[in-house]
């Protein structure tokens, strides 16, 4: 343990003096590889089985096998995860350290096997005991690090990180509870907690000796010593204990392995004892329980002040402990932090860590005497930033008092960095707006801290995640500080690891790629584009379709099993699943649902294509409007599915606790993947790569990466539609209201009207009348003014699906040109462009 705020880092006690023999080879022996052949790993697990888990295997349960299963890949992934670190300590390459406040890396088990190319012997050695891979699998809880998009680019980053051979370490929180199991209660969200850890986690190691004290509160002193420069020092309040727990991250081959650091916060002290024996049992563990919050749950609700300081509280936390942790590292190598940027690139992902330019430039100014000129050089230098949003409610901003309070130094240091920038924004004589723009401090909405700025102006380098995001963010949110600092932002578009969302998820199709043009995709993903030429060959569009098919029935089966709804997997499985958001607009798709509905039961003469309505997310729990919109998907379903006059041609669903397992069903079963954001608000998205990789045919707007897929799929093969960015940003600024577009849209009136009035909530008939007013006398998300194309788009997929061999070329042409959408390639060129750390393998 170490603490860093007195001017000078206070090491843990001495550790016991290391014994070292005459042979020191013989103390760090080099791990004998293991075997991989089915025998020898049914012997290992049937020893992890006796020695770790104290059962034979004839009394051993399923929970059993899995842990037993889980170490004995682990030992295997030991062993590489050794020899990595030894590489990048001995050849002393340049480490990427990235921090996240979500890494949504899921269940780790087929990930694992499946990198290292063990899948097959696994699946032998446990049928040697009578046990099935498939259904012990389902036994690993998802890990609850995360909600949605974020969290899940964070993780495939990782992965393609130790896939392309960039040396990293990937910094986060240890979430106990996560964000929350979702289960639906007569139609409304309800929130529970995660339980992921209830059972240990054995992928994790606990790095007791990499404990980091953290600070919060206190007072700032100014201290002169003669012969010194004076020096502020902080002396906190109150001190918490970050404690880190390691999780290997195995790439493809398994030929380098990288690190996940998670920080746990404990008390300094476990229990005040005094107050214990004095009688006061639950105040004596106060300061615990004060500590062990901060890592419970992922985004408490803010909606109060206390909530907002424990969010605070956890991006601090998380992003001190990080930089205590890379700059000890490096002070063990490296006689100096001079180098540090040379040394090591840490990556923002998101605004959450931006504290961290502050706490930085605490460290190296007030901890290790370095002069601010030359500290600030180096932070800047070391950071660079991925900026995901345009929405400026989601660039953090903190009120003064609320940080002043818990961090008083951090905000002495972003004074000055606010005063520094201001000067320099002035003497290229930028106007008064754009100086106020700059600011990190809001001076208009009751003064507060914005952290998108700080992270700007102390990086070096700042990436939208698609080509037109980037372009909006030059625009918009950093309009004024791209004019002071214009070569700063780029673009780096996101991707996916085609391991778990390709090879994984989709074996069928995996192996139908195999026979079709070998094997080398696996290791060069670009290779899938050979698939293109057999888009036109009627045989291999049968057989993708018979894997699409399967996949279905396979979403079907979920189904059934959950919700007791019976889905026909002829029908047309039209998917929206991600986070609950008014400008993702699931609204607009029960809008059209419910019209649909009604042309059904109108026309029962037309030729209806049959389609499965599907629809999963989580709404952050104090996000009333999007909790509405929940509720309003199930009430739909309700009426919807039982209703015989539809003769099934429509089924609505809305399938709870949305997570990365869910995913990995879903995904390989949509023929339909709807991303259909207001344009301009969808910073990328990855899920519409997902679907299109697995051959799902996209309706979206020109908004995100939707743009760059137009591009690489051709307008053939994508069904785009509704206003652009610019138009939408053109009807906002002239108050667009949808009042005259409904009233000229009997379709849209008609459907809009059965929400309002009640049909769909007969108990409570006015439930839905602000969602339906606010179109009438805003419509900002653009519902009502996108709405016609939309509908006329989903009639042109219902024309398509018509000619079976017409749609399944275009999904063929979808999986074979989505190759682009590579984590792989995105990272190589973070390392190439942004972090100077190679290209990557």
């Amino acid at each position: 343990m170490s603490s860093a705020f007195d001017g000078v880092t206070i090491p843990a006690p001495a550790p016991e003096p290391r014994i070292v023999p005459k042979d020191e080879a013989l103390a760090a022996p080099k791990p004998v590889p293991r075997r991989n052949d089915s025998a020898s790993l049914a012997k290992e697990i049937a020893e992890k089985l006796t020695y770790a888990i104290g059962k034979n295997p004839n009394g051993a349960r399923r929970h059993d096998w899995l842990e037993a299963t889980t170490l004995a890949v682990r030992d295997r992934i030991i062993d590489h995860w050794l020899s990595s670190n030894a590489k990048t300590l001995d050849g002393g390459p340049k480490r990427v350290c990235y921090l996240s406040m979500e890494f949504l890396i899921g269940r780790l088990l087929r990930d694992a096997i499946s990198n290292l190319g063990l899948t097959q012997a696994v699946h032998d050695a446990l049928a040697v005991y009578g046990v099935e891979l498939d259904l012990i699998e389902l036994l690993e809880p998802d890990a609850a690090l995360g909600n949605g998009g974020l969290g899940r680019l964070a993780a495939c980053f990782m992965e393609s990180m130790a896939s392309t051979g960039v040396p990293a370490f990937g910094y986060g929180i240890r979430y106990v509870h996560g964000f929350f199991r979702q289960e639906i209660s007569n139609g409304e969200q309800v929130e529970l907690p995660e339980t992921w850890l209830t059972h240990g986690n054995p992928w994790e190691f606990e790095r007791r000796e990499r404990s980091y004290e953290i600070g919060f509160g206190g007072k700032v002193s100014m201290i002169e010593e003669a012969g010194r420069p004076p020096r502020q020092v902080w002396r906190p309040a109150e001190r918490v204990l970050a404690v880190a727990y390691d999780t290997p991250i195995v790439g493809w081959r398994g030929n380098h392995v990288n690190t996940l650091r998670l920080w746990s916060a404990q008390s300094m002290d476990p229990i005040l004892l005094d107050a214990f024996n004095s009688g006061d049992h639950i105040g004596a563990l106060r300061e615990a329980n004060r500590a062990e919050a901060i890592t419970r749950v992922l985004y408490p609700a803010d909606s109060h002040q206390a909530g907002q300081e424990l969010r605070l509280r956890q991006e601090f936390f998380f992003s001190s402990a990080s930089l205590q942790d890379i700059i000890r590292h490096h002070l063990k190598r490296f006689d100096s932090l001079a180098n540090l940027a040379d040394k090591v690139s840490i990556q923002l992902n998101d605004t959450h860590p931006a504290v961290s330019v502050a706490e930085l430039m605490r460290l190296l100014v007030d901890v290790h005497g370095m002069a601010w000129d030359e500290a600030w050089t180096v932070t800047r230098n070391t950071f660079s930033y991925t900026n995901h949003t345009l929405l400026p409610e989601a660039l953090e901003t903190w009120p003064i008092h609320i940080f002043e309070r818990l961090l008083p130094r951090q905000m002495q240091i972003i004074y000055a960095i606010n005063a520094q920038t201001i000067r320099e924004a002035a003497q290229k004589n930028l106007g008064d707006g754009e100086i106020a723009a700059i600011s990190l401090i809001d001076e208009n909405n009751g003064r507060r801290v914005r952290m998108g700025q700080l992270a700007f102006v102390g990086s070096h380098t700042i990436n939208g995640v698609s080509a037109l995001h980037t372009e909006l963010m030059k625009q918009t949110v950093f309009h004024s500080l791209h004019a002071l600092y214009p070569t700063r932002i780029q673009n780096k578009t996101n991707g996916v690891t085609p391991r778990r969302w390709l090879m994984q998820c989709n074996p069928g199709l995996t192996s139908l790629a195999i026979d079709a043009i070998g094997p080398a995709f696996l290791d060069n993903i670009e290779k899938l584009a050979d698939l293109d030429a057999l888009a036109s060959d009627a045989s291999f569009r049968e057989r993708f379709m018979a894997v699409k098919r399967e996949n279905k029935m396979r979403l079907a089966t979920v189904i059934e099993d959950r919700l007791a709804i019976s889905v026909d997997p002829s029908a047309i499985f039209d998917i929206q699943v991600k986070r609950i958001h008014e400008y993702k607009r699931q609204f607009l798709n029960i809008v059209e649902a419910i019209a649909l509905y009604d042309q059904i039961r109108s026309h029962p003469e037309k030729n209806w294509q049959p389609r499965v309505k599907i629809f999963a997310g989580k709404a952050a729990p104090s996000y009333v409007q999007a909790k509405e919109i929940i509720r309003l998907a199930n009430d739909v379903a309700r009426v919807v599915n039982s209703d015989p006059s539809v003769q099934n041609l429509l089924k609505v669903v809305f399938i709870p606790n949305y997570n990365v397992s869910l995913a990995e069903i879903i995904m390989p079963a949509a023929d339909v993947s709807e991303q259909i954001s207001t344009a301009g608000l969808e910073a990328s998205g990855t899920g519409n790569m997902k679907f299109a990789l697995n051959g799902a045919l996209t309706i979206g707007t020109l908004d995100g990466a939707n743009v760059e897929m137009l591009e690489h799929l051709g307008d053939d093969n994508i069904f785009i539609f509704g206003l652009t960015a610019d138009q939408v940003a053109k009807r906002r600024r002239e108050a667009h209201s949808g009042r005259s577009i409904i009233e000229n849209l009997p379709i849209l009136r008609s459907a809009l009207d059965s929400i309002a009035k009640g049909v769909f909530s007969p108990e409570q008939p006015d439930s839905y009348a602000n969602l339906v007013s606010n179109l009438y006398n805003n419509d900002w998300w653009m519902i009502a003014a996108d709405f016609e194309a939309y509908w006329r788009t989903q009639r042109r997929i219902d024309d398509l699906w018509r000619t079976p061999e017409g749609w399944a070329e275009k999904a063929v042409h979808n999986t074979a040109r989505m190759s682009w959408f590579s984590s792989d390639r995105s990272i190589r060129e973070y390392a190439k462009d942004i972090w100077n750390a190679g290209s990557g393998r």
